[in-house]
């Protein structure tokens, strides 16, 4: 399997070199030449398999330059840390089943693919005998699973840019607590949209980012992609055990990336998965692309589930590759436009095209509070805001869903939103041991100004050459 980009401005490439890569150096994203499908054959081999071993199985569709022994081993210690031998349980809640994402150190669905990148990260680096700067921006949760993904290993430092303020106090003290000397926080005097901006302007800057070895931890690097791939199948096949239907996925995002692991799946598994539902909180840029045709810029709304509180959303171009039919030259002509612009619109047929794989729906905060109360005042269960948009997107939606059933994604533990979950129910979620005594620990961070030359500075001062 070889590596391309959306843009179409580099020679296929091996999968090692993808993950090294990380942005496209033509400024696209790297996807696989094809996609995977696997027949029915194949799908009744893989139902019954434990999470490594059907991660093990995807991955290699899509991994050939790592031997097979060698990516077993990756995997099997990735999620040997994870709380729970299942990885990522199938929880059923009558109305809808719950796929808990938030069993890895971090409490978030960023776990189960940062834990591997971690790990291909160090296998590659001590092979080739090199030293690597990590550069990343997160909304919240992207930030702490990769830092505990690379903290304390060898050959890499890491620097982390979050909008300063913006994250959930408990998502902050998860990254600016953790004391290794490779690890860097980056509190950026803006927005999400902002700090993903300097980051891609920096890995942009191909002689920066060749000097200084950047790798990249966000959802532009592919590894992150393929890694979320494996719990939409791993889920499909639990439900489907009790169900024997297609089924539909609520997903909620404001990056696009977790869903473009759905649409991967749904792609890999010959539309066993019926439809995707694309939740969004107020920032609803997404939802305006799949209800009305047009992706158009806003601005960005603090809200209680902040990992969603984005308006470019970084993944989207490597959906507007399949849906401009693998036209990499039109891709590269609107995303170039979209950058003087703000603006991109879409033809009925795109449109059309879009709505046979998407559902979407936008959530505002005063329902995603009620959400979270209905969902624990009929089930005991507490989910914490950023699942209760997803789940709320479901009931919006219900009249286009049949009987299908649905899976939403839990994407964070809810002791991580405490006072969304306490405005919800009258009280605070329980803490897990993870996230105890937090507050007690000495904060490191470093903030600065949204400007691209400081950070670049800051880098240069402080990254292993």
């Amino acid at each position: 399997m070889k590596y391309i980009s959306t843009r179409g401005g580099i020679e296929p490439i091996k999968f090692t070199q993808a993950v090294m890569m990380g942005l496209a150096r033509d400024g696209g994203l790297l996807l696989p030449e094809t996609l995977p499908v696997v027949d029915e054959d194949t799908q009744n081999k893989w139902k019954d398999l434990c999470y490594p071993d059907l991660a093990f199985e995807v991955m290699k569709l899509f991994i050939s330059d790592i031997p097979e022994e060698t990516l077993k081993h990756l995997i099997n210690i990735s999620y040997a840390v994870f709380d729970t031998k299942e990885v990522t349980p199938v929880i059923d809640l009558k109305d809808f089943y719950l796929l808990e994402l938030f069993h890895g150190p971090t409490l978030a669905f960023k776990d189960i693919a940062l834990q591997l990148l971690g790990n291909l990260f160090e296998y590659l680096l001590a092979k080739q005998d090199k030293k690597m700067n990590i550069l990343g921006a997160t909304s919240g949760d992207t930030g702490s699973a990769a830092i505990y993904g690379v903290k304390g290993r060898k050959n890499i430092n890491i620097f982390i840019l979050h909008p300063h303020g913006r994250v959930s106090p408990i998502q902050a003290l998860q990254m600016t607590t953790v004391s290794e000397n490779n690890v860097f926080n980056i509190a950026i005097e803006g927005t999400f949209d902002d700090c993903q901006a300097i980051v891609k302007a920096i890995f942009s800057d191909l002689n920066f980012k060749d000097k200084y070895q950047l790798g990249a931890v966000n959802s532009i690097n592919w590894a992150r992609v393929l890694a979320q791939v494996v719990y939409y199948v791993y889920a499909y096949f639990r439900v489907f055990e009790q169900t024997r239907q297609s089924v539909i996925f609520s997903v909620p995002t404001g990056n696009f990336g977790d869903i473009f692991a759905g649409y991967v799946a749904k792609n890999l598994l010959s539309n066993k998965i019926h439809k995707l539902i694309l939740a969004t909180n107020e920032n609803d840029i997404l939802t305006r692309f799949v209800c009305k045709g047009e992706y158009k810029l806003g601005t960005v709304i603090p809200t209680i589930s902040p990992s969603m509180d984005i308006q470019i959303a970084s993944n989207f171009e490597r959906y507007l590759y399949y849906l401009y039919d693998q036209d990499s030259k039109k891709v590269k002509d609107t995303m170039l436009n979209f950058s003087k612009t703000g603006y991109i619109t879409f033809s009925e047929d795109e449109q059309r095209k879009t709505k046979l794989d998407f559902l979407s729906a936008s959530i505002n905060q005063t329902e995603t509070i009620n959400t979270i109360k209905e969902v624990y005042d009929k089930t005991g269960y507490i989910v914490d805001p950023h699942t209760a948009v997803g789940i709320c997107a479901v009931k919006k939606l219900k009249s286009n869903l049949a009987d299908t059933p649905v899976i939403c994604l839990a994407t964070a533990h809810p002791a991580k939103f405490p006072d969304a979950v306490k405005k919800a129910i009258g009280k605070d979620p329980e803490r897990p041991k993870a996230l105890k005594d937090l507050d007690k620990k000495e904060q490191r961070l470093k903030i600065l100004p949204a400007d691209i030359s400081k950070v670049k500075d800051y880098i240069s001062k402080n990254a292993l050459i």
